[in-house]
């Protein structure tokens, strides 16, 4: 009998621990989505006020990577600014790649050929700009210092047909 009784206890047990399971699943279940909601909801909201306050030049359309053509100039050895209380001479050994939508209508005048030929243009732009930041400024906002070599390369061509701009640096 004590066997039976032991069985029943354990098969109660067994439905109310699956009953509570049930119930605790229900509710977690529906918070999770209400959860996730409200996370894509925020998502959405940054992202969107991202692309609207960009004012980096106009890169605000994707191109797909078919259309992008880049161009690299390599090895700038660039002296930075001093530091205060900094008696050491500083450098940056810069390498720049641009990157160009070929489908855009400019890039037929500007980029088609080569660059080549206005090379000493960007390179005169980018050695202006990098060497008003030291060497800690320059490590500590590289993303500030591409939006700001991007927007004078936009300038110089008075077209957003270079997109985008990525840095490799080493400051020594």
């Amino acid at each position: 009998m004590k066997r039976n009784l032991i069985s029943i206890l354990i098969l109660a047990l067994l439905i109310v621990n699956i009953v509570l399971t049930a119930i605790m699943m229900f509710s977690v279940t529906s918070t999770n989505k209400k959860t996730a909601e409200l996370v894509s909801d925020v998502a959405a909201a940054i992202s969107l006020d991202i692309s609207s306050s960009f004012t980096g030049g106009g890169a605000a359309a994707a191109v797909p990577l078919e259309d992008t053509v880049t161009y690299t100039i390599s090895d700038l050895q660039i002296p930075m600014k001093r530091a205060e209380g900094d008696d050491k001479d500083h450098y940056g050994v810069i390498t720049v790649t641009l990157s160009m939508n070929s489908q855009h209508e400019d890039y037929k005048t500007y980029g088609e050929g080569d660059l080549s030929g206005r090379e000493d243009l960007i390179r005169g732009q980018i050695f202006e700009l990098v060497g008003k930041y030291t060497m800690d400024e320059a490590k500590t906002n590289s993303e500030q210092l591409k939006t700001e070599i991007l927007g004078r390369v936009q300038e110089l061509f008075g077209s957003d047909f270079i997109f985008d701009v990525t840095l490799v640096a080493l400051y020594q």
